[in-house]
């Protein structure tokens, strides 16, 4: 394979690499680079767990960007050692060695989704923010690793009624990520234990997040068309 992503112009390398670049600080700092049929999708986990007795629910961000026709590839990578190509713009330099991450062995459904209703953008972007206030209020002095780990699961993890009950840390992957931009009404969806939240600028799934045996809630916004 190619050590560079080509694309068709210099606006959609650079927004995998303001994308990339922003899935760098979290998580585990992977992406997952998977091409096909001229479109990238670029993933990653802002919240996965670390254990089998982990609660941390499996949080993954994706933005989907059109790529060369002929490339494919599924691989993760370091998200901070993608870098632009000098000589020519329109390219993304691959990192010498892949990696490997849990996550990414982990498939949402690619149909079967049930639309449950819509969420305000603000409201998304007004959950991450009182939540990034709650994790530094819990924070006891020179905490260690698995302390800032337990105290992140306990508020992120948390399902939310103001967010149609699904787990706070969807707001905060779309807010971290960027995908929150200006007033939008975001479509939530369900497909079994997974949940997807549909932005302009790319999506948020999240895997069993909602209550067992919670049904279909009404919409908040206009029911619009699946």
């Amino acid at each position: 394979m190619s050590p560079r992503l080509m694309f068709p112009d210099p606006l959609a390398a650079a927004d995998v690499l303001t994308v990339s670049g922003r899935a760098a600080a979290l998580g585990d700092g992977n992406v997952r680079l998977k091409a096909a049929n001229g479109v990238l999708v670029l993933s990653s986990a802002p919240l996965a767990p670390r254990t089998l007795l982990d609660t941390t629910p499996t949080v993954l961000g994706m933005r989907a960007v059109e790529v060369d026709a002929e490339l494919v590839c599924d691989l993760v990578v370091d998200a901070a050692a993608l870098a632009a190509d000098a000589g020519d713009p329109r390219a993304i330099v691959l990192p010498e060695t892949a990696r490997t991450a849990p996550w990414a062995g982990i498939s949402a459904p690619a149909g079967g989704w049930t639309r449950i209703g819509t969420l305000p953008a603000s409201v998304l972007a007004a959950r991450a923010q009182w939540g990034i206030a709650a994790v530094a209020e819990s924070m006891p002095a020179d905490p260690g690793e698995d302390v800032v780990h337990t105290v992140r699961a306990a508020v992120w993890g948390e399902s939310d009624t103001a967010l149609l009950d699904v787990a706070r840390g969807c707001a905060f992957a779309a807010f971290a990520l960027g995908f929150i931009a200006g007033e939008e009404e975001v479509a939530v969806r369900t497909a079994g234990p997974w949940t997807r939240l549909s932005f302009v600028r790319g999506h948020v799934l999240v895997r069993g997040s909602r209550p067992p045996g919670l049904g279909p809630v009404r919409s908040t916004g206009s029911s619009g068309s699946l």
